[in-house]
């Protein structure tokens, strides 16, 4: 995958969302189009015009299943060109497999049963209105805010991620490359990565915020990209208050929506938010094979 294949293949998942009104892929499947351990087929026609892409992850440790991504162009739809796509990736695992399909397309779900894909993971996207009121940050006695110093947090940053989200397949176990990768997206902004740090600027939790530009004729939308709380800082409600300081900063840039993802068997995650006046607005499911 060179860097016009990879441009090629963010402007078909584009091209998709916007006839779908979800992104194919996810963040980190367009991060690892080039990455060691991915492979990418692409289906195209006679003249070069790229309609179907699957993204293939085989990275993970030997004992875990290898994860795919895939979609077929909106005007190429319903002539085989799914189940072909399926069956080439198939070709490719020797084990088992996971299927995401973003958005709970009945297409996917069609593929899913004809392959003898089980439903294992679901992944919700919540949603709420920036010009709904948003509760002011209360944070603990001796806790500050302050934003992100590229060259600087990313270790302290690291720390609190993996501890905080060790037990998750695509957040934890991370290292400076997940985060440089990221440090280089046109999105990045380092005042929108939100630090609660105590007096001796120890890091205790954060807020990455993300901007997504205005696309087929919608609004900008903000994203509550990530937050993550240090295991030994449970209990002292950063997690809310985090949450609602980067509301607070989305809204300030001028943006009038925010979205987010959360796992939907996370109920403690789940109720926070809704408590925060986030309602579901679409599911991702993982298929396993």
């Amino acid at each position: 995958m060179d860097a016009a294949a990879i441009d090629d293949v963010r402007a078909f998942a584009a091209a998709v969302a916007a006839t779908d009104g979800t992104a194919p892929f996810s963040d980190d499947a367009l991060l690892h189009l080039d990455g060691a351990g991915t492979a990418q087929l692409l289906a195209t026609t006679p003249s070069g015009e790229l309609v179907g892409v699957a993204h293939l992850d085989r990275s993970a440790e030997p004992a875990e299943p290898a994860s795919g991504e895939l979609a077929v162009h909106p005007a190429h739809r319903r002539s085989g060109l799914g189940a072909r796509i399926v069956e080439a990736v198939l070709t490719e695992v020797d084990g088992p497999v996971r299927v995401w399909a973003h958005g709970e397309h009945p297409g996917a779900a069609a593929l899913a049963q004809r392959f003898g894909f089980r439903r294992v993971r679901e992944l919700w996207q919540l949603r709420r209105d920036l010009a709904e009121p948003i509760a002011e940050p209360v944070l603990p006695e001796g806790v500050r805010l302050r934003s992100f110093v590229v060259g600087e947090d990313e270790p302290e940053f690291l720390r609190v991620n993996n501890a905080a989200f060790h037990w998750h397949p695509e957040q934890g176990g991370w290292d400076l490359s997940q985060v440089r990768l990221r440090e280089a997206e046109p999105w990045f902004d380092a005042e929108g990565f939100l630090l609660a740090v105590n007096a001796d600027d120890r890091l205790l939790g954060y807020h990455w915020t993300k901007i997504h530009p205005a696309e087929s004729g919608e609004d900008p939308i903000g994203e509550v990209y990530v937050v993550g709380v240090d295991p030994a800082e449970q209990g002292r409600r950063l997690g809310g208050a985090l949450t609602a300081a980067g509301l607070a900063y989305l809204r300030a840039r001028g943006l009038r929506r925010v979205m987010l993802y959360v796992e939907a068997d996370n109920t403690a995650a789940v109720r926070v938010y809704e408590k925060l006046g986030f309602t579901r607005w679409s599911t991702d499911v993982s298929y396993a094979r």
